[in-house]
C-alpha cells in the first residue's frame, strides 16, 4: 500500500469513527434526556442556552435550521422552561432566555450528560485537544 492509499484509509477510517461517536453522543443525550422528560433536541437546546440568545444563535449552535429551533423554542417555552424577551439592539428580535425552572433543569441536565459521558475515557487534556482538532477540521 502507498502513502496515498494509507492516508485515504486512514481517512475513512476516521470517518467511521466520528460518525460512531456522534451515534454514541446522540443515544447517551436522548437517554439522558428522556430522563427528564424531554426530547433530545429539547436538552440539546437546553445544553446549548447557556445564556441570553436569539433563535438564530440557538440554530446555529445546534446545527439545524431556524425553523426547527423555533419548534423547540415552543415546546420548552410552553414547559415554562426558557421565556422570549425583546432584544435590547434589535427590536425585530426576541432573546431566549431560560426560567428559574428551565435554568434548575438545564443543571440537572448538564449533569446527567457528563456522567458516563462517551467521552468520559479520555482525559481532561485529550478532550481539549479532540475539540481543537474538530474545530480545525470545522475551519473555526
Amino acid at each position: 500500500m502507498n502513502e496515498a492509499e494509507r492516508l485515504a484509509e486512514v481517512e475513512r477510517n476516521l470517518c467511521g469513527l466520528v460518525s460512531g461517536t456522534a451515534r454514541l453522543i446522540e443515544d447517551h443525550v436522548r437517554e439522558r434526556a428522556a430522563k427528564l422528560g424531554l426530547t433530545a433536541p429539547q436538552a440539546s437546546a437546553l445544553r446549548e442556552l447557556a445564556g441570553p440568545m436569539t433563535l438564530r444563535e440557538l440554530s446555529d449552535r445546534m446545527g439545524c435550521e431556524p425553523s426547527n429551533a423555533t419548534f423547540i423554542a415552543d415546546k420548552l417555552e410552553g414547559l415554562g422552561l426558557i421565556e422570549r424577551h425583546p432584544h435590547p439592539r434589535d427590536r425585530r428580535a426576541k432573546r431566549l432566555v431560560l426560567t428559574p425552572e428551565g435554568q434548575a433543569l438545564r443543571e440537572r441536565l448538564l449533569d446527567l450528560l457528563s456522567a458516563h459521558s462517551p467521552l468520559a475515557a479520555l482525559s481532561p487534556q485529550e478532550q481539549e485537544t479532540l475539540r481543537d482538532l474538530l474545530l480545525r477540521a470545522h475551519g473555526s
